[in-house]
């Protein structure tokens, strides 16, 4: 059980990575996946905390979620808010594939929605 939990923790934040990574490479032409998975593990963390305040959680989480990605990445907050659009994209995409054929069941950590 624990186990279990580990693991889906795990692909789950590799997935949020990917998807970052990916837009990383196309939106800040940035290369580097471990870096990519530090970040979704941050704006995790970020996005939690601000989902926490009442009426506006979910706002204040989001302009968080972005903030992490602007100071992990060059380009200001369009470039960081594009960045966002695009890894959500792209972990929708895996999410898609994976639990439609491996029915893996799992989300992606550190991308808001998927």
């Amino acid at each position: 059980m624990v186990l279990g939990a580990i693991v889906s923790f795990v692909v789950a934040l590799l997935v949020g990575g990917l998807g970052i990574y990916v837009s990383g490479r196309v939106v800040a032409d940035v290369d580097d996946y471990s870096h990519a998975v530090v970040t979704a593990l941050i704006g995790a963390v970020a996005w939690a905390v601000g989902s926490l305040i009442p009426l506006i959680g979910s706002l204040v989480a989001l302009v968080a979620w972005v903030w992490v990605i602007k100071w992990r990445y060059p380009g200001g907050w369009v470039k960081a808010a594009i960045m966002g659009v695009v890894a959500w994209a792209a972990a929708l995409a895996a999410i898609f594939v994976l639990n439609g054929v491996l029915d893996l069941g799992i989300t992606a950590l550190g991308v808001p929605g998927v």
